[in-house]
């Protein structure tokens, strides 16, 4: 038989490269930070291998530690000394987040981004204030996350017994707001270049696009957690910061996995509120829905490659079924290849320095 297709012709050296469609650079990735104010020296996650919380002092020389390796963007996390029910820490002039922006907007050349929610900083753990009525039970120093990243299998803590539901429980959508534009634009003063409201209230974007504007700051850009999704990924994350819900869940706000035309509309509307970046969260069990954005806007596109996605790939590695190096570059290359435009990855640094940062695009 005669062939007159033979595809392999464009898989041989170096040929392969020049035809290759989806490249990765440093300048793709943006590696989060955590920045706790309870501790005077780093603390390891243990279930995120290669990252610590850092106190504030020790800001600096960590984001100088991801620029070193050619990222060039962080996302600064926080973790207060103190909580109470509507998380006033959160936009404190002399907050945790606050106080480090500061410091490395100063001392470094990095892109700051900051975590926008309020579930590190409430007593209860969810991301606003309750409703009138309802009662957090007394909050405990259960680890969780800023962003969600806690508690997505139902487990309720302490006290309250597992995939235990509270069909009532809600958090006050349109307080939160007003909450959530009082953080942001104390980021902004503080100097954070992006702002990144994960909280996933109606109306978050408009209130804190609102909030910049009023106080001067139109130039700073929103990157909204737009597809946000209620996900079993989060769980390792409940080691880097103090959020989880102290009772209940976040299925009240955040998205049902099994819905895909709704990320269109969340999208649409945080388009129409004035973000300036979609991001799309998780990321490797929602290559569907980051292409779907790609296809239907034509805003940046981000993806959050969670902790989750991270953890299991170290897990897997440790135990020796697969190369950590070779698959984290080729999750991020097939986040990239779906349509995202900036990745948010524990493993920025790895793939940036490590053996997979030669194949890299400077």
């Amino acid at each position: 038989m005669e062939l007159t297709q033979r595809p392999r012709r464009l898989r041989s050296d170096p040929v392969r490269d020049l035809v290759g469609e989806t490249t990765l650079s440093p300048s793709d990735l943006i590696a989060p930070i955590f920045v706790d104010a309870t501790t005077d020296e780093r603390v390891p996650i243990e279930s995120m291998p290669g990252h610590e919380r850092v106190p504030v002092d020790e800001s600096v020389a960590r984001v100088e530690e991801v620029l070193a390796t050619g990222v060039e963007a962080v996302m600064v996390f926080g973790i207060p000394r103190s909580k109470d029910p509507t998380g006033t820490r959160a936009w404190a002039e002399d907050g945790v987040v606050q106080a480090a922006v500061r410091r490395i907007t100063a001392e470094t050349d990095a892109t700051v981004f900051t975590d926008v929610c309020l579930c590190e900083y409430t007593d209860h753990g969810h991301c606003g204030p309750l409703e009138d009525g309802l009662e957090a039970p007394h909050a405990t120093d259960g680890e969780g996350d800023s962003d969600g990243e806690a508690d997505a299998d139902g487990t309720s803590g302490p006290g309250i017994p597992h995939g235990h539901r509270e069909p009532t429980l809600t958090v006050d959508n349109d307080a939160a707001i007003e909450k959530l534009a009082q953080v942001a634009v104390s980021h902004a003063e503080a100097g954070a270049h992006v702002v990144a409201p994960s909280a996933s209230m109606d109306g978050m974007v408009g209130a804190i696009r609102e909030g910049l504007d009023s106080e001067g700051f139109e130039s700073v850009p929103i990157m909204s957690y737009a597809a946000k999704y209620r996900s079993a990924f989060y769980g390792p994350f409940r080691d880097a910061a103090d959020g989880a819900p102290s009772f209940g869940d976040r299925r009240h706000y955040q998205m049902d996995p099994g819905n895909a035309r709704e990320a269109r509309r969340e999208v649409a509307l945080d388009v129409e509120e004035g973000a300036d970046v979609l991001m799309v969260k998780p990321a490797l069990p929602y290559l569907d829905v980051i292409a779907d954005v790609r296809r239907e806007f034509d805003h940046p596109v981000a993806a959050y490659n969670v902790s989750g996605e991270y953890a299991m790939l170290h897990a897997a590695a440790e135990n020796g079924w697969l190369d950590l190096e070779e698959t984290a570059f080729e999750s991020l290359l097939s986040i990239k290849r779906a349509g995202a435009d900036l990745i948010l990855t524990y493993f920025a640094e790895d793939v940036a320095d490590g053996p997979a940062g030669d194949r890299l695009q400077p």
